[in-house]
């Protein structure tokens, strides 16, 4: 028996432990899940429940009796109880909503108007703030009386003016360092990092990323504070957007979902059209493989290249649109870099294609002169092979590398630029090139 099979069974004893219950989680089906919770303790079980992902909080409240879910409920903070009312069913998210304490409900409502990858979809609206005028020892008795209103962090505090305009931040660290007499506006800083409401969850997580910072404030068009997104907000968005973008480079659309629980109909569909785009791309292949059936009548031998050729220039093209890709979702590459690109990615090309050629010169030349396999003319074919290996691995990595980025400027997501789909442009161009090659150098011989 596995070791996590082996977690699994001790999980669903009849007095489990939390942090076994915790650790044999993924491995337990959906009926393990339930019983383990229910035997956990109430304690326990609830902060197992609160640490779970939307999805797996409503299977489990879907589970419940009335009262213990409208209580299971109430734990949540609304930017997480946003999530799993938008995780539930149309039809059941009324309930779920008056399920909640006024408060929360009324948060709740608030953050539903926004998209759920919108910066306004991830802020928490419960933060602490300070006025400036206040003392020091003041501000930090005010912010101990807020923090029982169970703020998301009280790392920073803000400050405001009447109108609830933003204009300062202080960290919990200065005000302890300050001298007790100083007011919140001398040591708060007026120059912050701030994030508007319908800023994309991808460009938010980047601004985490390049100011190491707990928390970051939200605010509307005229500078009102209207919430705060935490970091470990963004360590969800981090996986989410990282998972989405590995997905579609394999070719497929972004399930949405975990793989073990999404239904076979949806994964069908979301893996099938990108199957069925990708099929009628290769049969492009064999229209090229026609319009040069000719030159392969006379010349077999070259049938036996192909393979070698529209392999290597995709797998080229695939290294290209992958670094490309996962460059622009750092923010270390924009459109603004294309010719940056382009430049790096044709010395990269001519490089590796040359190499590639070298190789295959050698090898045709070293076995067509041991073996006589290829026939007479083994050195012509050999430097067929290696000036379509230089000029196809070329094209592959142009594509790879420009493809995502024209994709970007067209509005698109630079991630559609999957492997597959690159491969596939660059197996038609590589035959056509491969061909070209062998009728220009082949001429008066084979051909």
């Amino acid at each position: 028996m596995s070791d996590v099979q082996e977690s699994a069974d001790a999980a669903i004893e009849e007095t489990p432990d939390l942090e076994e219950v915790r650790d044999a989680w993924p491995a337990l089906s959906l009926d393990e899940r339930i019983e383990a919770l229910s035997l956990l303790p109430p304690d326990d079980a609830e902060d197992l429940f609160v640490t779970l992902t939307a999805h797996e909080q409503v299977q489990m409240l879907q589970t419940l009796q009335p009262a213990r879910r409208r209580a299971w409920l109430r734990l949540l903070d609304p930017e997480d109880a946003v999530d799993v009312v938008q995780e539930l069913p149309p039809e059941e998210r009324e309930a779920a909503l008056a399920a909640l304490d006024v408060r929360t409900r009324r948060e709740v409502g608030v953050l539903l108007a926004y998209a759920e990858d919108e910066a306004g979809g991830l802020m928490s609206p419960r933060y602490a703030t300070v006025r400036g005028d206040l003392t020091i020892d003041e501000a930090i008795s005010y912010l101990r009386r807020q923090a029982r209103d169970n703020l998301a962090t009280v790392y920073y505090a803000y400050v405001l003016d009447d109108g609830q305009h933003l204009i300062g931040v202080v960290s919990l660290g200065d005000l302890f360092t300050a001298q007790q007499a100083a007011r919140v506006r001398d040591v708060m800083q007026t120059e912050m990092v701030t994030v508007a409401e319908d800023m994309d969850q991808e460009q938010v997580s980047r601004l985490f990323s390049q100011h190491q910072l707990l928390a970051i404030p939200v605010v509307d068009k005229d500078n009102r504070l209207k919430g705060i997104v935490t970091v470990d907000d963004i360590v969800d968005v981090f996986q989410e957007e990282a998972t989405e973008d590995i997905q579609k480079l394999g070719g497929t659309e972004a399930l949405d979902e975990p793989y073990l629980t999404i239904r076979l109909w949806p994964l069908l569909r979301k893996r099938g059209v990108w199957l069925a785009v990708l099929f009628l791309g290769e049969m492009l292949t064999a229209t090229t493989l026609g319009y040069f059936e000719h030159e392969i009548a006379k010349a077999v031998v070259l049938s036996m290249f192909m393979p070698l050729i529209i392999s290597s220039g995709g797998n080229s093209g695939s290294q290209a649109t992958t670094l490309v890709i996962r460059a622009m979702a750092l923010g270390e590459v924009g459109m603004a870099q294309w010719w940056r690109v382009m430049r790096r990615e044709i010395a990269a090309g001519l490089v590796l294609g040359g190499m590639l050629g070298a190789i295959g010169f050698a090898r045709i030349v070293i076995w067509g002169t041991v073996t006589n396999a290829y026939g007479p003319h083994h050195v012509l074919i050999a430097c067929v092979v290696a000036i379509s290996l230089v000029a196809v691995v070329l094209f592959g990595t142009l594509a790879g590398s420009m493809l995502p980025l024209l994709l970007k400027r067209a509005g698109l997501d630079p991630a559609s630029a999957s492997a597959p789909a690159v491969a596939t442009l660059v197996d038609v161009s590589g035959l056509a090139i491969y061909f070209s090659a062998a009728a220009l150098i082949l001429r008066g011989t084979l051909l």
